[in-house]
């Protein structure tokens, strides 16, 4: 079996993460790394016709949150810039990553 974590996901946080303050919806907050896109494309299909939007978001690992895993609805600060977003939705990867789609609040 392949440690994705150890393997993958750690050497990628080590070299592109930055530093954020996360704050569950429930629960106190955190400083966690993550690795913060400003400007994600993402492409879908719908009805035969090519359909894009761009939004920031932000991949994490999902060993770094314990048993406070990211939420719809948490809120998180980029430290470097303080600009504040929402996660819009979590998507993970099934090897332990996950993307989190943001909205731009404060900052």
């Amino acid at each position: 079996m392949i440690d994705w974590d150890d393997l993958t996901h750690g050497p990628v946080a080590e070299a592109f993460a930055e530093e954020v303050l996360y704050q569950p919806s429930s629960g106190a907050p955190f400083t966690v790394s993550g690795v913060f896109d400003e400007s994600y494309a993402e492409v879908a299909d719908v009805d035969g016709q090519p359909v894009s939007s761009v939004f920031p978001v932000l991949g994490v690992r999902l060993s770094d949150f314990g048993a406070n895993q990211p939420d719809t609805g948490d809120r998180l600060t980029i430290v470097r810039t303080g600009a504040t977003y929402t996660v819009s939705n979590v998507n993970p990867d099934g090897h332990g990553w996950a993307l989190l789609p943001l909205n731009w609040v404060s900052g």
